[in-house]
């Protein structure tokens, strides 16, 4: 009966507030509310809705939980702040939330998904749209395109405590900034966001008293849609603990086997690059092998050849050499034997001796050239064509001599 009293008196001082601060007391009671239950955010519906976190309200059957929802904003360019209760003069105060252009005071109450107990890092305004931050938020990114992923660093205590001051309570205090927060223009819930909490605080399940802290719906895609959140159901901490680890595990083990198939990949690319030079060592090898050995061998063959004795070619090229090296006898012996024809026929045994070629002494003895005494005979010339035809067995007497004339 007293608490009643007391919200009566409460909701009568709420009519003095100006509407410009709508960050007033709802309802005060000396029980302090339960702690926050652990819930997973349902993906985003939409492009434009605003996550608004779950909390704790009080009804006449006493605190019943109001699932968190995403709800679509009275305005382009406003945020959420979100209620909370306080501890102030012996009884717990509950503040409501309402929209504004900044992220006022929420008594440090850490309410998850952005929401960890100073501002809001789930998304921000960016020329009339809404970014949403996906390391927060459960975002559909094949339908939702304006994202962003920006790691959150929450510098306060992680904790599930959904109220602030107090034997338990969580001791922040606001800044100076949040302070003049609360004196811009406020817009109040909206009736999506009203009805949300009426559904709520019908439903006997979300009632503390039945479900001893662990309501039956936590959180809904949007405002009132209870029945189909209903896969969003409250889990235990150990429930909850449980179903992060194992999603932790799940995303170790699939980042696991991708840096193992990656680190397979490289080791495969590497052992083919590997097996790919040594091939190419191992054939520049063999080339380089049997260039030398063809070297080798075209050096082996030329030395053999090189050591075939010279005077072989020597004696078949013989006659062109001793041809050559009395190249005035011809004319000399046809002066000299023309006056003698009949002795050109019976000499026919000069030419079988072939052991005159292997002599090379009428190439040393060029004496035949060095009698000068027999070119001015001018009267030889004028018979040229009768001894023309008989050089070659004058030239091949033995010791190079010629044959005396009578």
């Amino acid at each position: 009966m007293s608490s009643n009293i007391r919200s009566l008196t409460l909701a009568l001082a709420m009519f003095a507030v100006p509407a410009t601060s709508f960050a007033q007391i709802g309802i005060s009671i000396t029980i302090a509310p339960p702690e926050l239950p652990v819930y997973e955010q349902p993906v985003i519906p939409g492009d434009g809705y605003l996550w608004t976190p779950g909390y704790w309200a009080y009804g006449d059957d006493g605190y019943f939980w109001v699932p968190g929802t995403w709800v679509m904003p009275p305005t382009v360019g406003v945020l959420w702040t979100p209620g909370y209760w306080g501890w102030s003069d012996g009884v717990y105060a509950f503040n409501r939330g309402y929209w504004g252009p900044h992220i006022g005071f929420y008594g440090g109450v850490n309410y998850g998904y952005g929401y960890g107990g100073d501002g809001y890092s789930g998304g921000r305004w960016n020329n009339g749209s809404f970014a949403y931050n996906r390391a927060v938020n459960n975002v559909n990114i094949s339908s939702i395109h304006n994202t962003y992923n920006e790691t959150v660093v929450n510098n306060t205590t992680v904790n599930r405590v959904s109220f602030n001051g107090g034997s338990g309570g969580i001791s922040a205090r606001p800044t100076a900034a949040q302070q003049s927060f609360a004196h811009e223009n406020h817009v109040a819930p909206t009736a999506a966001q009203t009805q949300h909490e009426q559904t709520a605080r019908a439903d006997p399940a979300q009632r503390d008293s039945v479900n001893h802290g662990h309501p039956a719906v936590t959180a809904t895609a949007r405002p009132g849609d209870f029945k189909a959140s209903a896969a969003a159901a409250t889990k235990t901490p150990a429930e909850n603990k449980a179903g992060e680890e194992n999603k932790a595990a799940a995303e170790n083990k699939a980042g696991a086997e991708n840096k193992a198939a990656a680190e397979n990949k490289a080791a495969t690319e590497n052992k083919v690059t590997a097996e790919n030079k040594a091939a190419q060592e191992n054939k520049a090898t063999a080339e380089n092998k049997a260039g030398v050995e063809n070297k080798a061998a075209a050096e082996n063959k030329a030395t053999a050849e090189n050591k075939v004795p010279a005077r072989t070619p020597a004696a078949a090229n013989r006659p062109a050499a001793v041809a050559q090296s009395h190249p005035a006898a011809p004319a000399r012996t046809a002066q000299r034997s023309a006056p003698r024809p009949q002795a050109a026929a019976p000499r026919p045994q000069a030419q079988p001796r072939p052991q005159a070629q292997t002599r090379p002494q009428p190439v040393a003895r060029p004496q035949p050239q060095a009698r000068p005494e027999q070119a001015p005979r001018p009267q030889a010339q004028a018979r040229p064509p009768a001894p023309q035809a008989r050089p070659q067995p004058t030239a091949q007497h033995e010791g190079g001599r010629e044959p005396e004339h009578h």
